[in-house]
């Protein structure tokens, strides 16, 4: 990545940070303290997430909608997916994080020398504590709940948002995330270039086709200037 750019967006989850207890490990640990069968994945959790963000107030409110909405699609009362719902609440830490390999010194290169922002998905109250989990929060000078302060990503509307506050035009800054749903195709519909950090079950051929693909975060921790 060699071309001159003014300003760095990250995305959070899978990107910068990963659980230190898997959504799969609570999600069962939920389904036997409710004592029903497990009748839906994390990974189905996940692909569910973001339909129930516009109608949710908090991280809370939307895991249980989503769980309710499971239960009652596979036979349950959906009052038994908001149980398994509140357990898994109990369960969580959002705060019990640790850094994506080479996520650390990624920051601590980059914070010094370009402006840098957090666009993710997620609520507030969630994703701040992952920040402030890792020790990060000062080292954004804008931090976007997309989905809450905006419409979620693919929406260009987060990653305008931050680049407001940093008074920096989309054409000067970059966004890294892991998804090429909502990171890649969302830097692209804001005019922003993408740096794309696949995962294990990632695509040979990505769609979209990300601006620069990442073995790993530490490919960005060099001056750009």
């Amino acid at each position: 990545m060699n071309e001159r750019v003014d300003a760095v967006l990250f995305d959070v989850d899978n990107t910068l940070c990963e659980y230190r207890r898997t959504g799969a490990e609570i999600l069962d640990v939920a389904f036997d303290r409710v004592g029903v069968d497990h009748f839906f994945t994390g990974a189905e959790y996940n692909e569910r997430y973001s339909e129930f963000t516009d109608e949710s107030d908090s991280v809370e409110d939307l895991r249980e909608r989503c769980f309710a909405a499971f239960a009652r699609e596979r036979g349950y009362d959906p009052e038994v997916g908001r149980d398994v719902a509140r357990a898994f609440a109990d369960e969580r830490d959002h705060g019990n994080v640790r850094f994506v390999e080479g996520a650390r010194e990624t920051l601590e290169t980059l914070r010094g020398e370009i402006p840098l922002a957090a666009v993710t998905n997620g609520a507030p109250e969630m994703q701040s504590a992952k920040l402030a989990g890792l020790g990060v929060t000062d080292y954004f000078q804008a931090v976007v709940y997309a989905g809450y302060d905006t419409p979620a990503k693919p929406s260009p509307e987060p990653f305008h948002t931050a680049l407001g506050a940093l008074g920096v035009n989309p054409e000067r800054a970059v966004h890294v995330g892991d998804s090429l749903g909502s990171d890649v195709a969302g830097a692209h519909a804001a005019g922003v270039g993408s740096a794309w950090l696949p995962g294990d079950d990632a695509p040979e051929t990505p769609d979209p086709q990300p601006d620069y693909v990442l073995e790993s975060l530490s490919d960005l921790a060099r001056p750009w200037r």
